[in-house]
């Protein structure tokens, strides 16, 4: 792999085999352990503005996913619930019992399902602009599907990853996927946008899409995680000018979950971490408290 990993003061790079899968994980701090997982088409990089602050406070663990990154982009394995099977064995190889969690985009579906499968190791759980998995399907929602075009052009066989490339390249019509200037320096969008031209990656991020829309999103329509309750307790942060995803249904997850808040955060797009870093770093301390100092 000849990208080199960006330069962030205070982080460690690891490298372990989970599951079969070489993993990169940013490690940095002391205590216990926060764990933050990305969305597509970032990587552990997503959390830079936020690492030193919370690193004072808490040991945070950045892993990148699988295929995204600096992580193996093996030809199969991006089922989300694989994507959770491959966070919770990481959790094993680092001896981690119970975490407070942090999620974004696929980062954060993936932490919903890791809190709704194995919810004793999840103390506290924050999810940035993503829908829970148990939403409720209603008739207005599929007046926004548009919206998700380019999942099916990436998707599309031959024709993906073609569409990943000219993200990569910055091609006009793909702007609706990343971040605007306001958020996303030059330097950032290179960092984030230049692993797609890696062919395995630009492979493996056809197989986000492509697994969704053809094994994931027909259970899910039919109710697949619908009786399941989120029983970790949970903090949605959803900035309102999301391109693609709408939060007015967001209020109906309630219903299946003991302990869930919403806060919708207007003028703030999908990339809520890197637009608004204070007001993320902001809830994440108050949400998660102070550290528990241990006796010695």
């Amino acid at each position: 792999m000849g990208r080199e990993l960006p330069d962030l003061d205070g982080v460690e790079h690891r490298f372990l085999d989970v599951r079969g899968l070489r993993m990169h994980v940013a490690v940095a701090g002391e205590g216990e352990p926060v764990v933050m997982l990305h969305g597509w088409p970032q990587h552990w990089y997503e959390w830079r503005h936020l690492i030193a602050s919370l690193s004072k406070r808490y040991r945070v663990i950045c892993p990148d996913l699988r295929g995204l990154g600096w992580t193996d982009a093996p030809p199969s394995g991006y089922e989300k619930e694989e994507l959770a099977s491959d966070i919770l064995a990481l959790l094993d190889a680092l001896e981690l019992d119970r975490v407070k969690l942090v999620g974004h985009d696929w980062g954060g579906w993936v932490g919903f399902l890791i809190c709704l499968r194995e919810p004793q190791r999840v103390e506290r759980y924050l999810a940035l602009n993503i829908l829970p998995p148990f939403l409720p399907i209603e008739a207005r929602n599929l007046l926004s599907v548009w919206r998700f075009w380019y999942q099916w052009v990436i998707a599309a066989p031959r024709l993906g990853e073609w569409a990943v490339r000219q993200v990569a390249a910055g091609n006009p019509v793909f702007r609706w996927v990343g971040a605007g200037r306001e958020a996303w320096t030059d330097e950032d969008r290179e960092i984030f946008l230049g692993q797609l031209l890696e062919p395995e990656r630009a492979r493996a991020s056809v197989q986000y899409y492509r697994s969704f829309q053809v094994r994931e999103i027909g259970p899910l329509l039919r109710g697949r995680y619908r009786r399941r309750r989120l029983r970790v307790p949970t903090r949605i942060l959803f900035g309102t000018d999301d391109r693609v995803m709408n939060p007015r249904s967001l209020e109906a997850s309630k219903r299946s979950a003991d302990d869930l808040s919403i806060e919708l955060v207007p003028d703030v797009g999908h990339f809520i971490a890197d637009e608004r870093p204070d007001l993320v770093l902001d809830r994440a301390l108050s949400f998660f408290g102070t550290p528990r100092v241990t006796p010695a």
